[in-house]
């Protein structure tokens, strides 16, 4: 069975032809002018992803980005912001609330399906590897839940993955920018102050084991043993 998404954009002309190149592509699609609609057809049937506009008539992409991240049964379904090119506080703003990726307008439709995928691709490799462990640290990917010591500590959803994307890559060090390409899908020309804000409540969050994270000055950060 195909997959299903969900594209929700105000601008007709923009709206059928990215749910037109949807279904060139093999996917089931279905197109919404603004929020109202988005969610009074989620009551009825959930897709595999969803394409959000920020700009939307009723209720921003953002304020729809937190609802959606709020319910369970929905906060994790792959999901892409589609933002103004100037808007880049939209894009980071968007990411650090749960996007797994964001496309500038105006925007190539060969370049949109080409990251539809890629997000696809992605969200089924997580599934095939529900539970990753280090020393005392155990994240649940299935219930998107963390535990030190057995015991469940609160992350927020980048936290998660960046913790994770350390884990997965123990004791090699990785630099900011492989980060913010890895959890945020960024590619930041110049400094970027996000990964040391993130890295420094990850620390926080973990207690004693936060020291099992560590930096490696002008390189990036790693993740290894305290003992």
């Amino acid at each position: 069975m195909s997959e299903t998404i969900y594209y929700v954009e105000d601008d007709i002309n923009i709206r059928e032809l990215v749910v037109y190149a949807l279904k060139s592509s093999g996917f089931e699609a279905a197109g919404f002018e603004n929020a109202k609609e988005f969610f009074g057809r989620l009551k009825d049937m959930t897709p595999d992803m969803i394409l959000l506009d920020v700009m939307l008539p009723d209720e921003d992409g953002i304020s729809v980005l937190r609802r959606l991240k709020k319910d369970a049964l929905l906060k994790d379904i792959p999901l892409i912001i589609l933002t103004a090119k100037s808007a880049e506080y939209d894009k980071v703003h968007g990411l650090d609330l749960g996007a797994d990726d964001y496309v500038t307008k105006p925007f190539g439709v060969m370049e949109l399906m080409s990251r539809i995928k890629a997000v696809l691709r992605r969200s089924k490799s997580k599934e095939k590897h529900d539970i990753i462990e280090f020393e005392n640290i155990r994240l649940d990917y299935g219930q998107h839940i963390a535990f030190v010591d057995e015991q469940h500590i609160e992350l927020t959803h980048k936290e998660f993955d960046l913790l994770g994307c350390l884990m997965r890559n123990r004791g090699l060090v990785l630099s900011r920018e492989k980060l913010l390409n890895a959890v945020w899908n960024l590619d930041y020309e110049g400094e970027s102050r996000t990964v040391d804000v993130h890295i420094g409540s990850l620390r926080q969050k973990l207690g004693v084991s936060g020291q099992m994270i560590f930096t490696i000055r002008g390189v990036g950060y790693k993740i290894g043993s305290i003992k």
